[in-house]
């Protein structure tokens, strides 16, 4: 998880949307979301979002696919608390209602595949339950890893039938589609989240709405 470094990484391939490559349990990249709200708000248009799933736990998961906790993955309590003063700053800074600065037990896999489905099936719903994840992580401190929150997240949500939340688990072929997103992603140079994504150019972290502005508008 970084919140401010910048680079030029991937590709945004679509003029009129902003690429971000995310994963629902990093807290910068829901607070990178509020950044870029504000940014919105500055605009004339709003800029569509070209979403790409990233895994910050792969490295902890086994064969299996499941989440090994025990697993090192060189992130002492050192880092841990670092990560926590950060997101206390970017909270105050960007006034983002959140629940806890961390969560390193939730596996957001069940969602992000989920969410796959959603913006396959039912494409002008998914915003909306994007945006209805992180707050059920980040605002509520719900496990978006659980098939039932998911379930319930999706039956809020206009346009969207609870029922793709088994279709999605269920399916087999997606799971593994969805792990490609991850290879692709960082077969493209994506190595922290959020990431964002315009014209060739990248920045990465919870920036500010400026930093997202330059980056948009040059």
């Amino acid at each position: 998880m970084s919140n401010t470094d910048a680079a030029d990484e991937p590709d945004a391939d679509q003029s009129e949307s902003i690429t971000i490559y995310s994963d629902y349990v990093c807290p910068f990249c829901y607070l990178g979301r509020q950044s870029l709200a504000r940014y919105q708000e500055t605009r004339d248009e709003p800029l569509e979002i070209d979403w790409h799933p990233f895994d910050l736990r792969a490295g902890k998961r086994g064969p299996d696919g499941e989440i090994d906790h025990d697993a090192d993955d060189g992130k002492d309590e050192a880092y841990y608390e670092q990560a926590r003063e950060n997101v206390r700053r970017l909270q105050e800074e960007y006034d983002a209602d959140m629940a806890q600065e961390l969560r390193t037990d939730v596996d957001s896999l069940p969602a992000q595949i989920v969410s796959v489905h959603v913006r396959e099936t039912a494409p002008d719903a998914w915003l909306a339950f994007d945006e209805a994840v992180f707050a059920a992580l980040w605002q509520d401190g719900r496990d978006i890893g659980d098939r039932d929150v998911l379930a319930d997240i999706a039956e809020d949500v206009d346009g969207i039938d609870p029922a793709v939340v088994d279709e999605a688990l269920d399916d087999d072929d997606l799971r593994d589609r969805v792990t490609d997103l991850f290879t692709a992603a960082s077969e493209r140079g994506v190595t922290g989240v959020p990431t964002f994504a315009y014209d060739g150019h990248a920045a990465r972290g919870a920036v500010p709405p400026e930093q997202i502005q330059r980056l948009v508008e040059g």
